[in-house]
């Protein structure tokens, strides 16, 4: 994907306009094909009443103006969706774009996948029955490996990204080795499971062999991590992140406060949006202009950042790096990557 011109300026303005959010996370749909020991999504059976592409472009234009900068459209699997390429093609000419595979749609949606800014497959480990074990399919593991060569040879901006689980967690290392020594990233994620009914849509399932019983050895890879940053291009998680997972891990405190409906915002399949995918809904995504700055939703923030029922890494990193000194902070600590990413951009 090639950042025009007008793209660049309108992010900026957006990056460096204090008191807006940057980040939505938009769950397209409940449909999934897999069934990830990790997730409760693919057991929901609610999939009707699902947005148009018209009410979909509404609602990003709608997340534009209140300031958000990039979206990521998840689910389920977003790519399953029968529009994917008009919702990918039109997000991308506003927001950097960001779009979710567990592996086994990208190669027949790679002409859509390429105007998409960045493309990250779901993989956690490099052993292929674990892999298949792990996500509930057989063949899994082949189809994301074919996945991210595939889209890498492309040229397309394809990352892996794993959930480091009790499952995998002695082997991040290798597993970040094995891919940044090809010149593809790593971004990640740490197992968390839902504790909540009353929310926006479910993600996390309770499951005892994933939950990080390991404290000592999370506490390691945290600082291994930070090293392999150091050596390497590639490594897509930042020091201030990996304080904190250091901090909870070891001690378990939590170090930082939810910046949810002030940083970022979830939006589900239906077009309705919370703070974050643990709480109820609390407006359409269409309404945002007019109610992101009421005092409804300052209590909301209020609400938010005083919850700690959630360790999910993205909420993390854009509650701990927030604001127009969060954006700047992330552009200082990923700066070799960001260089390398932006001359690609515009090749």
């Amino acid at each position: 994907m090639q950042f025009s011109s007008q793209k660049t300026l309108s992010l900026m303005r957006r990056f460096l306009t204090p008191n807006t959010p940057l980040h939505a996370q938009w769950f397209l749909t409940g449909r999934c094909n897999y069934k990830c020991r990790s997730c409760g999504v693919w057991r929901e059976k609610n999939h009707a009443n699902e947005l148009s592409t018209r009410e979909v472009k509404l609602g990003l234009d709608s997340l534009k103006k209140i300031g958000i900068a990039e979206i990521v459209l998840s689910g389920g699997n977003p790519l399953l969706r029968n529009d994917i390429d008009e919702i990918i093609g039109y997000a991308s000419k506003h927001f950097i774009t960001t779009v979710y595979d567990n592996g086994s749609m990208a190669v027949k949606k790679i002409d859509a996948l390429r105007n998409a800014d960045f493309v990250a497959i779901s993989l956690d480990t490099l052993d292929e029955k674990k892999n298949d074990y792990m996500r509930g399919v057989k063949g899994a593991w082949k189809k994301s490996m074919e996945a991210i060569e595939t889209l890498h040879k492309e040229g397309i901006n394809v990352g892996v990204a794993p959930t480091i689980s009790q499952l995998n967690i002695y082997e991040i290392k290798k597993f970040t080795r094995y891919f940044t020594d090809r010149g593809i990233p790593v971004w990640y994620a740490v197992y968390s499971h839902d504790d909540m009914d009353d929310s926006l849509f479910g993600i996390g399932k309770k499951n005892d062999e994933l939950e990080i019983v390991d404290r000592k050895a999370m506490v390691k890879l945290c600082d291994v991590l930070r090293e392999m940053k150091k050596e390497r291009n590639g490594v897509f998680i930042t020091d201030k992140t990996l304080e904190a997972l250091k901090q909870l891990f070891s001690t378990g405190e939590r170090t930082w406060k939810c910046h949810a409906l002030q940083n970022f915002c979830m939006v589900n399949q239906f077009g309705q949006v919370s703070g974050c995918h643990l709480y109820k809904p609390v407006a359409r995504v269409t309404e945002l202009p007019k109610v992101w700055r009421s005092k409804r939703f300052d209590l909301l923030r209020a609400k938010y950042n005083a919850c700690q029922k959630c360790t999910y890494v993205c909420y993390l990193f854009y509650s701990i790096h927030s604001g127009v000194h969060g954006n700047l902070e992330i552009l200082k600590d990923q700066l070799k990557n960001a260089k390398l990413l932006i001359s690609k951009m515009y090749e």
